[in-house]
């Protein structure tokens, strides 16, 4: 340990420790003798601190104080706790010391990402020192916390008590990918929410996270940029969901649910009003068992391989179509009209038949223009979004 610089300053007046003590006297004597007591207080106080640590060094300190200690300016940077790349367990921001509760709160994939977006709108930046308005420490561990609702600021080291191991294969939107290196916190450690497969070869997905300099949703390779191999797959135990996707306010229905006499007919419309399981939907082929297909007025009628409403407004071909890994000419067709309505800004090549971050984003700005937020304007096109795009 290298010798501290000492420099005079006053002794504080309530401390009893020896060396404030004697320091105390000393400075007494000194402001009796000029500029040679001045000295000999000087000396006096360096002896004491020396004393001081001499006496301390046959001490042990606790490892509870020792990790929970302040920083200093006056303790030499190598006596100094370790740094972690996020802070340490710890209550909410602003919660007089509350303590978090026993169960954290159930919650829903859903409610997850939108958490996890409202980060990313905001453009939180990063730090290990700072909290964000919601009490949330502004990094990687924090970010997790605010989006599971945990209602305390977690770690690296302490969220995989919150969650349950899982495999690659049962990754869904919400769960996260957790390194915690526990032999040096310091060096890697991280943690993303896995928002959903890219591709159909799952090598790449939307990783949510809090890293320099702010909050941010990007195209991650599997499992990390760094340290792939011990990242760690971890599912929330007190979800009180289980679907893989995240829905929207115009998820599309029932495939069946328009269709009188089908598992699934919601009773909306009555028989020959024209509500029948379009030609390509999963319900067609119920409709054709022993040879009987339904035709009725005003229904939508096959032209070529697909489907056209009365209206002329092509048949929704369902949301599988429209998710990372999809390839088909969907695809294609959404996003020139897209392009067609004023909304092709974010293609900076295509549109093609592959889903991408462009359709996405795309298909988010029309959402908005409509009016919705939220898990509404998620991206991804459903019944009722198709419908005013091609209408």
């Amino acid at each position: 340990m290298e010798t501290p610089e000492f420099e005079e300053f006053a002794p504080r007046a309530g401390c009893a420790c020896a060396g404030c003590v004697h320091w105390r006297r000393a400075v007494s004597a000194s402001s009796r003798s000029g500029r040679t007591g001045r000295l000999t207080a000087r000396k006096a106080v360096a002896l004491a601190a020396v004393a001081g640590a001499t006496l301390a060094a046959g001490q042990a300190m606790p490892v509870a104080a020792a990790a929970q200690a302040p920083l200093r300016p006056s303790v030499p940077r190598g006596d100094q706790p370790p740094d972690t790349p996020q802070g340490r367990t710890a209550p909410l921001h602003g919660s007089a010391g509350a303590s978090a509760p026993a169960l954290a709160p159930a919650t829903t994939r859903a409610q997850i990402i939108n958490r996890a977006k409202l980060w990313v709108a905001a453009k939180v930046p990063y730090s290990m020192d700072d909290y964000w308005s919601d009490g949330y420490r502004q990094d990687c561990s924090g970010y997790v916390s605010m989006a599971w609702n945990l209602g305390s600021n977690e770690w690296t080291g302490s969220l995989d008590k919150f969650g349950v191991r899982i495999s690659k294969e049962q990754l869904q939107p919400g769960d996260i990918l957790l390194f915690h290196n526990a032999a040096n916190p310091e060096r890697g450690s991280h943690v993303v929410i896995f928002g959903g497969w890219t591709d159909s070869t799952h090598k790449r997905y939307t990783a949510y996270e809090e890293t320099p300099p702010r909050a941010r949703k990007l195209a991650t390779p599997y499992a990390y940029w760094t340290n792939s191999s011990r990242y760690v797959p971890y599912r929330y135990k007190n979800l009180s969901d289980s679907k893989a996707g995240v829905e929207s306010a115009d998820e599309q229905p029932s495939a069946t649910a328009g269709v009188p006499g089908l598992p699934g007919y919601s009773g909306g419309a009555a028989a020959g009003s024209g509500a029948v399981a379009l030609p390509g939907s999963p319900a067609w082929p119920l409709t054709q068992k022993n040879g009987g297909g339904v035709a009725a007025a005003g229904s939508a009628l096959a032209v070529g391989s697909r489907s056209v409403l009365p209206d002329g407004t092509p048949d929704f071909p369902g949301p599988g179509m429209f998710r990372p890994g999809a390839d088909n000419p969907h695809i294609t067709r959404l996003g020139r009209r897209l392009i067609e309505k004023g909304f092709g800004k974010h293609y900076t090549e295509g549109p093609g038949p592959r889903w991408g971050e462009m359709d996405r984003r795309s298909v988010e700005a029309f959402q908005r223009a409509q009016g919705w937020r939220g898990g509404a304007a998620d991206g991804f096109p459903g019944p009722e979004t198709w419908r005013r795009l091609f209408s």
